[in-house]
């Protein structure tokens, strides 16, 4: 519902100010004392209008069943706008969430929250939350001011957030915990893969038996802030285990299916040479283990996922990986290597809904997914812990694959350039270089490489940039001294 928050505040605010004007130290004229009547009188009319639209403001907004009686707030909050690094914020004011950015409130059942809106900068911003129809409308100015008082009847966890487009992406968006929140309203355990976590080459070993052991795992864990989804993996991580042979081994592949699960799981890794892939020999009960074996006869970077029906069902639920096969002699040496996986969830429940979500069968039929993720979950490789690590000067090899099940991505780090692309996934071919997106379709693969030169915080993303807005973003973060002779601020030095 629109209310015309703005409006009102603007005329209250008016006469305020020009109020303060009248009340100054100078005797008053006679035209003052007149102007100062007005004022008053006016006053006592919008008081009267609020009265009237209450509800039409949004001032407060009592849903069916809250008391006649309530309190106009018992608890406040003040957040005001701002930016962190890149990212566009709220930020606490006052008491203890002062200086916290998109702080976490609280209020109990029952109880009437209010919360002030400061504009922080000289652009457009509001507060929404949806469960309660409260939202501020827009500030434009800086050091504008809107406020929202709202009821809240029954306990769980809300999203507020800005609405104006592309601001929530970028960052703006916090929670209001009501009562004390459960396990899955808080946010269950973590999927997230480390884009670090991988085994390190393997040289120029000779061939040899690679024995690697799965465990399907259903899992309710982190979807986004505030938001759970019920997983399925491999060994408790989204992507799966990065595994890495090369050209010639022998690989024994045993996979788990958790006696807790409740679907049957199997593997199907496109590295291999034989019906599904593995999974006609891998389609297991819960509880129950089989092991196949298969001969790495052709070297690349591949897809491997689950190819139980419903397949597609399986593999944006989080079953999937990647399996390298090296070539003989492996591969040129690097500083760092990173393994980051694309997926999609499909949801009932509209993008940003807290709580535990459910599975849409026929919205993923339709392709219409409401999150994008890399690594298990929505912005998962933006935080310090889980973010690209690299510093001025190194080489970097990013290991990237699309899971789908059904969108290709247009894989892109903002400012950067791939000094070498493999395309397809193909090792063996010679690499192209100087490319700035690549493409990759779902269950494809492929592998860049590029040097660092510059330090700072560069973003990934699908180019499809809508879809960063549905959580598909990540971030490296490179570290060292400035270099001013390949980028800075100002005009070229003569």
């Amino acid at each position: 519902m629109k209310h015309p928050t703005t409006r009102w505040f603007t005329l209250i605010t008016t006469f305020i100010l020009i109020a303060a004007l009248l009340s100054g130290c100078f005797p008053e004229s006679p035209e003052q004392i007149s102007a100062r009547a007005t004022v008053a009188a006016l006053s006592e009319q919008v008081a009267a209008l609020q009265g009237e639209h209450t509800e039409d403001m949004g001032f407060v907004e009592l849903p069916a069943g809250a008391p006649a009686d309530a309190p106009a707030a018992d608890v406040v909050y003040t957040l005001t706008t701002g930016s962190e690094g890149t990212s566009l914020v709220f930020i606490g004011v006052g008491g203890e969430i002062d200086g916290v950015v998109n702080p976490t409130l609280t209020a109990s059942p029952g109880q009437t929250v209010q919360i002030r809106l400061v504009n922080g900068q000289p652009v457009e911003h509001d507060l929404r939350i949806d469960e309660f129809n409260a939202e501020t409308g827009s500030v434009f100015a800086e050091g504008e001011e809107a406020l929202i008082t709202f009821h809240v009847m029954e306990g769980g966890v809300y999203a507020y957030y800005c609405s104006i487009p592309g601001h929530r992406a970028a960052g703006m968006e916090g929670l209001l915990q009501v009562g004390t929140a459960s396990a899955e309203e808080a946010g269950g355990v973590s999927v997230i893969q480390n884009p670090a976590n991988l085994p390190g080459p393997l040289g120029d070993r000779g061939p040899q038996l690679v024995q690697v052991e799965l465990t399907a795992r259903e899992v309710e864990a982190t979807l986004a802030d505030g938001t759970t989804y019920k997983f399925f993996t491999f060994d408790g991580v989204v992507p799966g285990p990065f595994i890495r042979a090369r050209v010639g081994d022998t690989v024994e592949i045993t996979l788990n299916n958790a006696s807790e699960s409740a679907f049957i799981h199997s593997i199907d890794l496109h590295s291999v040479t034989g019906p599904g892939g593995g999974a006609v020999h891998t389609q297991v009960q819960p509880g129950e283990s089989k092991v196949f074996t298969f001969q790495a006869l052709n070297p690349g970077i591949y897809v491997y996922h689950c190819a139980t029906a419903s397949h597609a069902h399986h593999i944006q639920s989080g079953m999937y990986g990647l399996i390298l096969i090296e070539p003989e002699g492996g591969l040129p040496p690097v500083d760092r290597e990173f393994y980051v996986m694309q997926g999609e969830v499909y949801t009932a429940e509209p993008y940003g809904t807290p709580g535990l979500l459910t599975f849409d069968h026929e919205a993923m039929l339709d392709e219409r997914p409401e999150y994008f993720i890399f690594n298990g979950a929505a912005a998962a490789l933006t935080t310090e812990e889980n973010g690209l690590h690299a510093e001025v000067g190194e080489t970097v090899r990013i290991f990237f694959g699309v899971a789908g099940p059904n969108f290709t991505s247009s894989f892109h780090v903002i400012g950067e350039i791939f000094d070498r692309v493999y395309s397809y996934g193909s090792i063996t071919s010679p690499p192209i270089t100087d490319v700035q997106t690549v493409s990759v379709a779902p269950g494809g693969a492929t592998i860049v490489e590029f040097e660092v030169q510059v330090p700072g915080t560069y973003i990934l993303v699908d180019h499809a940039l809508s879809r960063l807005e549905r959580g598909l973003v990540g971030l490296l973060f490179v570290s060292g001294e400035d270099q001013p002779d390949i980028f800075s601020a100002g005009p070229a030095n003569p």
